[in-house]
């Protein structure tokens, strides 16, 4: 097949003036080159797009692909990642990953969560909180943890993120709203285990392929999973796999459930954390995950689990391609 790829490079925003923090979900060149040479050899014939502009003037220019690989995580408001998507299902181009309403949902944590907590499955309570007065008004139980509502890659958590207080909450808040200009989700805070669980697959082919538990280290913010530490995971990070007994059972179940629940599509990594009983919570889910081939943690999960970056990427690709026949 002649496949696209589209994706935000870092190094390309940064040129252009963006911040560090701004360009923090978007990819490095490394991944766009890893995964052009991973099509290639497995036999297909890789495009570069990139962004979703620039699929827009190649679309009206009259150029086609048999099938598109999509990473571009958008740029601007909450709905930024369904863009791609969304113009391809426009112009009837088959594409990896979820489709534009599954995009725009999951990007938006608190409306992820409610559809996760009416389907029954575990996640902390929360608010949604859009100005200093409903932060004033919160009333979960304190310890808290708030963090912007529409944002990945850990951006705007900080070691301030775990409220303790009342004071501490409205300041934290009155700071997100500002600096990212949209609401706040403010959840119990859970003080249990964290994992991350990789899946793959459409529908009842998805599985998952494994599981691994992130350990952030005293020293670095408070063990709190903040983008400085996951941009510096080789020294403030411990990653390990879980031993194959019932509480990983547990989070797998919860993980693939929520998978199934939220309609995803090809691949998707989920956030897992357990609460003061040690029972497994939804935190958050990606339906766009890194693909970094060492350093995002779908492919270090991938690794883990014995499947190659070729056999990962080749799974995804065979996942949407069953699409592709049923066409």
């Amino acid at each position: 097949m002649i496949i696209g790829l589209t994706y935000d490079l870092r190094s390309t925003y940064l040129a252009q003036g963006f911040s560090e923090d701004e360009v923090a979900e978007f990819d490095f060149d490394e991944t766009v080159e890893a995964l052009e040479a991973t099509i290639r050899g497995l036999g297909h014939t890789p495009v570069r797009i990139g962004t979703a502009k620039e699929l827009c003037r190649r679309l009206v220019a009259g150029e086609r692909w048999d099938l598109v690989y999509n990473l571009a995580e958008g740029v601007r408001g909450r709905a930024r990642e369904a863009q791609v998507p969304c113009l391809l299902e426009l112009y009837e181009i088959p594409y990896t990953c979820s489709d534009p309403l599954v995009c725009a949902l999951t990007l938006d944590k608190a409306l992820t969560k409610r559809v996760i907590r009416d389907a029954g499955l575990a996640t902390p309570r929360f608010v949604v909180v859009t100005s200093e007065a409903e932060a004033r008004a919160c009333s979960l139980p304190y310890p808290l943890f708030a963090k912007p509502v529409a944002e990945g890659t850990g951006k705007g958590i900080t070691n301030e993120s775990r409220i303790v207080d009342h004071e501490q909450l409205v300041r934290v808040c009155k700071r997100l709203l500002a600096a990212y200009r949209q609401p706040v989700l403010v959840e119990e805070y859970l003080p249990g285990r964290e994992f991350t669980v990789g899946i793959v697959g459409t529908g009842a082919r998805a599985r998952v392929i494994g599981t691994m538990e992130v350990e952030v280290l005293a020293e670095a913010d408070q063990a709190i999973y903040s983008y400085e530490n996951k941009e510096q995971c080789d020294t403030r990070c411990r990653y390990s796999t879980p031993p194959r007994d019932g509480l990983r059972e547990a989070v797998e179940e919860l993980a693939l459930h929520a998978f199934r629940v939220l309609e995803c599509r090809d691949v998707a990594r989920v956030d897992i954390r357990l609460d003061g009983r040690g029972r497994p919570a939804f935190m958050e889910i990606n339906p766009l995950p890194g693909m970094h081939p060492t350093h995002s943690d779908l492919p270090m999960i991938a690794a883990r689990a014995g499947i190659s970056f070729e056999e990962l990427v080749g799974m995804i690709i065979a996942s949407a391609s069953e699409r592709l026949r049923a066409r």
